[in-house]
C-alpha cells in the first residue's frame, strides 16, 4: 500500500548520526514541517540539523492528498465566533502567506504545482455555507459561492477560494532536501534541559546512543513524544482517513471536500485530479474506532465511477486539536527554546509551511500568536478526549499501547493494532508505526 506520490520519485538518502553533535537548532522530524524549518534556517546561515527516526517523508507527508489552501473546512465562521474577527483574519493571512511561499518556491521546482480553486461543499446544510461566506468576507477574504460542483452527486451549496494549489509533495521534497543537514535512522528518545540549551538523546542506526546539544529544539514529529510538558495527549486525538487513486474516472478541475458531519459517508468525499488519476478520499474516523475504510471508498468508486480502475490505495493520519487551530510555538510556556509544530487538522501541507515560517522567524509575531500552544484548553473536545481515554484504559484486553496503556483495537483493513486514545499504531507483530508511542509492543 503506497501513495501515488511515491511512484517515479527517488528521495535522497542520508547517513545516520555517528557521534555527538553541537548545533544552534535541532529539528526532530523529517516530514514536510521539519524539512521546511531546515530549509529556512539554512537560508539564514544558522547551524542546524534535522534528525529523522526512519527515512525523510516516510510518515504522514507521503500519504497526504497534497492540497495547499488557506480554506480549512468551514473554519472561519467558527473562528470569528470563538476568537473574534481579528484572530480569524490572522489565521487566514498566515495561511495565505504559506500558500504564497509554496508558489514562490515551486516556480523553481518541478513538482507538478498547479493553481486550482478549492471548494468546501455540503449536501445537507446550506446555512453553514452561507455563514462561512459571510465570515470570510468580514475578515477581508474573497469567497466564491458557486451554484454547481463537479462532484458526482447533488449538493446544496459550496464555498470556494480561488488561486489555491495542489502539487506532488515528494517531488518538492526531492528538490529541497539534498543540500539540507539531515541524519536519517536517528531516533530521538529523550530531551533534557541543560544550563545552556538542551541535550537530546538519540539512538542511531547501529543502536548506539549519541547526544545532540542545541540552543533550541523544534519537535516536528507529527504527534509530540514528550508527555510531561504541554498536555498534548489531552489536547489532541488522531484521525485516520483513506484515499484511492482511480484511472479512467472523470477528472475535476477544482479541489473538493465535503463538510457533512454525520450520515452516509458516500456523500462526504474529497476529490482532486493528478495527471491521469482522480484522487478520491474520505471515510475518516478517530484512529482505533470502527469505520468503512477502503471498503467504503471502493463502494463509492463503484457507484460513481463504475468504469474506473484502482491504481493505488493508501491511508493517512491527522492530529486534531481542540479548536481546529494547530499548535505552533513554545512546547510549553515555561520551556524557553523548546518548540513544537503539531495539530494540522487535515491541512498538513499549508500548515507545515506556516509552522516553518513561524518557527524560523519568517512570519510576523502578530500572526504567529494565533497558533500559540498555551491557549485555553476549555473546549468540548477536551472532555470527549478524556472520556475516550478513560474508557479504553479500563478495558480488560491483552494488547495495550506502550504510550499510556490504552486498549488497542485491531484494524482489519490495514492489519495493524491502533490506539483510540492518542492514535499510536503498531504492526501486527509489534513494531511501532505511528507515535506518540515510542516503544514496540511486547511479543
Amino acid at each position: 500500500m503506497s501513495s501515488i506520490w511515491e511512484r517515479g520519485v527517488k528521495l535522497p538518502k542520508f547517513e545516520t548520526v555517528k557521534s555527538d553533535k553541537k548545533v544552534d537548532v535541532l529539528i526532530i522530524g523529517g516530514g514536510m514541517a521539519g524539512l521546511l524549518c531546515g530549509h529556512f534556517l539554512q537560508e539564514r546561515g544558522v547551524k542546524y540539523a534535522i534528525i529523522e527516526k526512519g527515512r525523510i517523508a516516510g510518515g504522514v507527508t507521503k500519504n497526504t492528498t497534497a492540497k495547499i489552501t488557506s480554506q480549512h473546512g468551514l473554519i472561519y465562521s467558527g473562528l470569528c465566533r470563538d476568537f473574534g474577527q481579528e484572530k480569524a483574519a490572522a489565521y487566514l493571512r498566515a495561511n495565505e502567506l504559506a500558500l504564497a511561499q509554496y508558489r514562490k518556491m515551486a516556480a523553481e521546482i518541478n513538482c507538478d504545482f498547479e493553481e486550482k480553486t478549492n471548494f468546501i461543499y455540503t449536501t445537507e446544510d446550506k446555512g453553514k455555507i452561507l455563514d462561512e461566506v459571510e465570515a470570510v468576507e468580514k475578515i477581508g477574504g474573497k469567497a466564491i459561492y458557486p451554484e454547481q460542483a463537479e462532484v458526482p452527486y447533488k449538493i446544496e451549496a459550496a464555498v470556494g477560494f480561488a488561486q489555491q494549489a495542489q502539487f506532488n509533495p515528494l517531488k518538492f521534497i526531492s528538490a529541497i532536501a539534498p543540500d539540507l543537514a539531515i541524519y536519517e535512522e536517528s531516533f530521538a528518545t529523550k530531551i533534557d534541559k541543560e544550563h545552556f540549551g538542551y541535550s537530546v538523546t538519540v539512538v542511531n542506526g547501529q543502536g548506539r546512543t549519541v547526544k545532540f546539544n542545541a540552543d533550541r529544539v523544534i519537535v516536528a514529529t507529527h504527534f509530540p513524544f514528550m508527555d510531561k510538558y504541554g498536555m498534548y495527549f489531552m489536547k489532541m486525538y488522531q484521525q485516520r482517513s483513506y484515499v484511492l487513486a482511480l484511472k479512467d474516472a472523470a477528472k475535476v478541475n477544482g479541489m473538493y471536500i465535503g463538510n457533512r458531519q454525520k450520515g452516509d459517508k458516500l456523500y462526504n468525499l474529497s476529490f482532486r485530479s493528478y495527471k491521469d488519476y482522480l484522487i478520491l478520499g474520505g471515510c475518516g474516523a478517530r484512529t482505533g474506532t470502527k469505520c468503512g475504510a477502503f471498503d467504503e471508498l471502493r463502494e463509492a468508486a463503484k457507484t460513481y465511477y463504475p468504469e474506473s480502475k484502482e491504481a493505488a490505495a493508501w491511508a493517512t493520519q491527522d492530529c486534531m486539536t481542540l479548536d481546529g487551530i494547530p499548535y505552533i510555538g513554545r512546547y510549553t510556556k515555561k520551556k524557553e527554546g523548546l518548540y513544537v509544530a503539531t495539530g494540522f487538522n487535515k491541512w498538513g501541507m499549508t500548515n507545515s509551511m506556516a509552522a516553518a515560517m513561524v518557527l524560523t522567524g519568517n512570519m510576523d509575531k502578530e500572526l504567529a500568536e494565533i497558533f500559540r500552544p498555551d491557549r485555553s484548553m476549555m473546549k468540548p473536545q477536551l472532555f470527549i478526549n478524556g472520556l475516550e481515554s478513560a474508557k479504553n484504559l479500563m478495558k480488560p484486553v491483552g494488547h495495550r499501547c506502550t504510550h499510556l496503556g490504552c486498549a488497542l483495537k485491531w484494524n482489519k483493513a490495514e492489519k495493524t493494532w491502533d490506539c483510540p486514545c492518542h492514535g499510536s499504531r503498531f504492526e501486527e507483530d509489534g513494531p511501532v508505526i505511528d507515535n506518540p508511542a515510542q516503544k514496540n509492543l511486547k511479543g
